[in-house]
């Protein structure tokens, strides 16, 4: 029998201590009066949760444009919950580590898989480098890609991880190839309540070897294209609708795919079409700074490609360009100090392109 919403597992617990429905009101309460921000976010989450209503507000990232609040209906909330406790075989009792954000659809589901599931959470202050008791095991953790690299030495007591919210570097995974858990990308966004696939970044066995690339759904979700070759998401449980996004994906199966970039951001050079995500990629180890690709028009191409670094000059050597195919050389670099970023951290390329004076 699937949970209902207004369940809250025996087993559940936060910080040590078992609550109740009743008495998760009144500590949520408790963390908007008196707790500190990260607490108080917490606590107006819970009290959202916690009321009559069916549904919670959530805000999408605004990477590709101007952020908006959507309703999420709080039953699919607890599908998606039992989904990934299936999928990674979470059981009542195992203890958890929360360190992202409450206000976001992210941290959100970490509280939900606890309160449903029966997890005991351990929620610490968001930081970069979360500062948590390093002697305790954990079953489970969600990172974002830069708190993944800055505690990749203390992963040795966390058994599962997931990072999402923007993309792993090579050099992340580097970092994490030896270590003890088994960590995932995730795919997914706030209308897909968060994952609704991933993939495995260490600890690969032989049977992984041939899909090395590919993000594997969650269970009872399938996966198509539409005409622009963009990741088409069929989850029932998730969403009445299919859900229609803008990423340009390779489909390996109706459960797989791989992820080849946005289509906001193709560009079509002298009639080439370019990925800049796949760009990126190749580049991202020889370039230290947060940088991206875009493009500006060009008379004879169209659009050309271009590499925006932020930095407060281009400090970069051609030579690092010859790792990219002929078509995907950038024909200029722009630099600039800062880059405009969503209140997630993401960047926004457009708005970061208007500060480029041409």
């Amino acid at each position: 029998m699937i949970p209902n919403y207004t369940n809250v597992h025996v087993k559940f617990k936060l910080n040590n201590i078992s609550y109740n429905h009743e008495d998760l009101m009144e500590v949520a309460y408790s963390y908007v009066k008196e707790g500190y921000p990260y607490q108080q976010e917490l606590g107006n989450f819970l009290l959202d949760w916690l009321d009559e209503k069916d549904y919670v507000t959530a805000n999408t990232s605004g990477s590709t444009g101007k952020p908006k609040k959507i309703k999420i209906k709080k039953q699919a909330m607890v599908n998606s919950a039992i989904a990934t406790g299936d999928f990674f075989n979470l059981q009542p009792g195992d203890k958890v580590l929360h360190c992202l954000p409450s206000n976001f659809i992210a941290g959100k589901m970490m509280i939900v898989r606890a309160i449903i599931l029966g997890l005991e959470l351990d929620m610490v202050q968001p930081a970069a480098l979360p500062l948590i008791d390093y002697d305790k095991d954990y079953v489970f953790c969600a990172f974002t890609p830069m708190q993944l690299k800055n505690f990749a030495k203390y992963l040795k007591r966390i058994k599962t991880a997931i990072v999402g919210g923007g993309q792993v570097s090579d050099a992340i995974i580097e970092l994490i190839k030896d270590k003890k858990p088994v960590v995932y990308e995730t795919y997914g966004m706030t209308e897909t309540i968060t994952h609704i696939a991933v993939k495995k970044l260490n600890n690969f066995i032989d049977s992984d070897l041939a899909t090395i690339t590919h993000f594997k759904t969650l269970p009872e979700i399938t996966v198509s294209t539409d005409d622009r070759n963009c990741l088409v998401i069929n989850a029932p449980y998730l969403s009445d609708d299919k859900i229609i996004t803008n990423d340009i994906v390779k489909i390996h199966s109706e459960t797989s795919f791989e992820w080849l970039g946005r289509y906001d951001n193709v560009i079509n050079s002298g009639g080439i079409k370019l990925y800049p995500e796949e760009i990126e990629k190749k580049l991202r180890s020889f370039i230290k700074e947060q940088f991206f690709i875009s493009s500006i028009a060009d008379d004879a191409l169209g659009e050309k490609a271009v590499l925006v670094i932020e930095n407060d000059k281009n400090n970069l050597d051609n030579s690092i360009f010859d790792c990219l195919d002929k078509y995907e050389k950038p024909k200029a670099v722009f630099a600039v100090s800062k880059f405009i970023e969503t209140k997630s951290g993401k960047i926004q390329r457009k708005k970061t392109m208007e500060l480029i004076k041409l």
